[in-house]
């Protein structure tokens, strides 16, 4: 699973101009399946989200996770994310899980992280054309991958 993980002001999805989901001052990741993920992805994953430190303390610096600043979580599904580039200019994505198994896989990461974080919680609408509007804070954005030796 790739994930970017972006510190926002604001998030939100509108699909055919409804919004269909939006939070205020939290996380907005974008959330990539390939072939290979599983089970152990999304927990790793879900752990590492909600305990990561990136918002300010008392003193400035990045010190408290989205649990402790009781922030929202706004995940929207992005197969882009597994693009290949590497021939011509025209990405392929066949790095990509195809909905039959990826759309399973991303209800199971969402069920997870509603058992794991009790703060609020957004999705985009799986497999829809969406306008996503955010307003990253810092900018902090941070890239993960589960398939990533050092994650």
């Amino acid at each position: 699973m790739r994930a970017v993980i972006q510190r926002v002001k604001f998030s939100q999805v509108e699909v055919d101009t409804e919004i269909v989901g939006e939070i205020t001052h939290g996380l907005m990741v974008l959330l990539g399946i390939t072939h290979d993920d599983n089970q152990a992805d999304i927990e790793r994953l879900v752990k590492k989200i909600i305990n990561l430190r990136i918002f300010e303390d008392e003193d400035g610096k990045m010190n408290l996770s989205v649990k402790d600043i009781k922030g929202g979580i706004h995940v929207i599904s992005q197969f882009t994310l597994h693009a290949d580039t590497k021939k011509g200019n025209r990405p392929s994505f066949m790095r990509s899980a195809p909905p039959n198994i990826s759309e399973p896989l991303y209800e199971d990461f969402l069920s997870h992280l509603r058992k794991e974080f009790k703060g609020d919680i957004a999705t985009g609408k799986f497999g829809a054309y969406m306008k996503v509007s955010l307003l990253n804070d810092g900018p902090i954005t941070i890239i993960m991958d589960t398939h990533n030796p050092e994650f």
